[in-house]
């Protein structure tokens, strides 16, 4: 369905050239995880500019939260998930229209206060006693992916809070309420200076892949599929690889 809905998307006028069969037009609604924010704004710019008449509005939370709303009837058009698992059990409600298609990869890294005035070096000194660490819950992707990590490092972590999103758990390490946390590569890129980096070898155990679909109940399938066309072709892979993810 969602391979019909892209054609219907772009179609072909009776001279064999590009035309539109169906109007990209209207407004969609897409629930994308946190960790999208910044690369799906700039792609939100650019598809609009390329389909006058569209409006991308954006919801970005946990994508479990997301998931779940959706579950209990929250309208949207697209889903992008931090991970396969909660795109699954999207699937398997039949909230999904076609097949979700992964478009981008993420691992985690370490964050401190800036300047890392704990000197926290290693996976293993997340443990250490008297560090206040957070972390996302075990049920979103970033907590699920330090979850994975703790079984490989063999080392069990103490978090003083675990956190809905990983903007969450970003947040409190930026703004000194934790001395460290686990959150994605590109979400310490976008912190900049407010927090100090610390990358760490067993984090290539726990790469979490991003699918994106098409909602089945969504309002505005064409202009749906168009999204996810542009977010999984050329453009939307050259934004998010600047951003700091990897490819699928």
């Amino acid at each position: 369905m969602l391979s019909a809905l892209m054609l219907a998307a772009c179609g072909s006028g009776g001279d064999g050239d590009p035309a539109p069969a169906t109007a990209v037009t209207g407004e969609l609604t897409v629930f994308a995880a946190a960790s999208l924010q910044v690369p799906f704004r700039e792609i939100e710019v650019r598809f609009e500019a390329e389909n006058p008449g569209t409006d991308v509005v954006f919801d970005f939370a946990g994508s479990a939260d997301l998931v779940a709303r959706l579950s209990q009837g929250a309208p949207a058009d697209v889903f992008a998930s931090a991970d396969t698992a909660n795109m699954t059990r999207a699937v398997d409600a039949g909230l999904v229209a076609g097949e979700p298609v992964n478009f981008a990869a993420n691992t985690l890294t370490i964050v401190t206060e800036p300047g890392n005035p704990e000197d926290v070096q290693t996976f293993a000194d997340l443990s250490r006693p008297g560090l206040d660490v957070v972390v996302c819950a075990p049920q979103v992707p970033c907590g699920a992916a330090a979850a994975r990590v703790e079984d490989v490092a063999g080392v069990t972590l103490e978090p003083v809070s675990e956190e809905s999103s990983v903007t969450d758990v970003l947040g409190k390490v930026a703004t000194g309420q934790a001395d460290a946390g686990l959150v994605y590569v590109t979400d310490a890129l976008r912190a900049g200076d407010d927090v100090t980096a610390v990358p760490f070898p067993e984090s290539a155990a726990a790469v979490n892949t991003y699918p994106v679909a098409v909602l089945a109940e969504g309002a505005n399938p064409v202009t749906a599929a168009a999204f996810v066309a542009y977010v999984t072709g050329p453009e939307g892979r050259r934004i998010l690889a600047e951003k700091g993810f990897a490819a699928p």
